[in-house]
């Protein structure tokens, strides 16, 4: 897959493929590459050329029905000036099925460990706390198989800490596959890499 943006080439031919129950990282310098690719893997941008789908189902709109893109930089990540209540609030209510199936704000924050945390901004919680929290919102969709990460690595996280907390996302029942859109490789990982390009 490529993408061809206003002003060139935004991501030159990058060929991948990733199994369930699977941590891929990706490499791009750019940010914005970052996310252009973060953007395609999770079906949420068509590419310019090539293609990408989910296992064997042919189309853009299997992989968007099973994937979740995660703390998007300019695209989903939250705002600033939202209390962690409100973040909840919103996601939750992008969740498909019936309004009344929908887990309720408060209830959701107590049963995950986060009610401390409602009143507090967004942009002042612990990064890795933050992550934790983003990631269980995206995976509240039950169809999600696929979690996309666009620069996980930019919050100042220890390189060790957010790789282990993806990866244990791939040993759970739902064997996710998790992808996270990197600005360089881990001095720690040892698992797959493939580089923009």
């Amino acid at each position: 897959m490529s993408f061809k943006g206003r002003h060139g080439q935004l991501v030159d031919e990058t060929s991948l493929a990733v199994e369930r129950g699977a941590l891929l990282l990706v490499v791009a310098d750019a940010q914005l590459e970052r996310t252009a690719l973060a953007l395609m893997l999770s079906g949420r941008m068509s590419p310019s050329s090539g293609t990408v789908q989910w296992s064997t189902a042919p189309g853009m709109k299997t992989l968007r029905a099973h994937s979740a893109l995660v703390d998007s930089p300019q695209v989903n990540e939250p705002e600033a000036h939202l209390k962690v209540r409100d973040v909840v609030s919103e996601d939750l209510a992008l969740v498909p099925g019936p309004f009344w199936r929908r887990p309720q704000s408060k209830k959701w924050l107590a049963k995950h460990g986060f009610d401390h945390l409602a009143g507090d901004w967004i942009d002042t919680i612990d990064p890795l706390i933050r992550l934790d929290l983003l990631t269980r919102l995206a995976i509240e969709n039950h169809n999600t198989d696929c979690l996309v990460f666009d620069s996980p690595d930019r919050h100042g996280i220890d390189e060790p800490t957010w790789l282990e907390s993806l990866e244990e996302l791939t040993h759970t029942r739902r064997q996710l596959t998790v992808i996270a859109v990197v600005s360089r490789v881990p001095d720690s990982w040892e698992g797959p890499v493939v580089f923009a390009g």
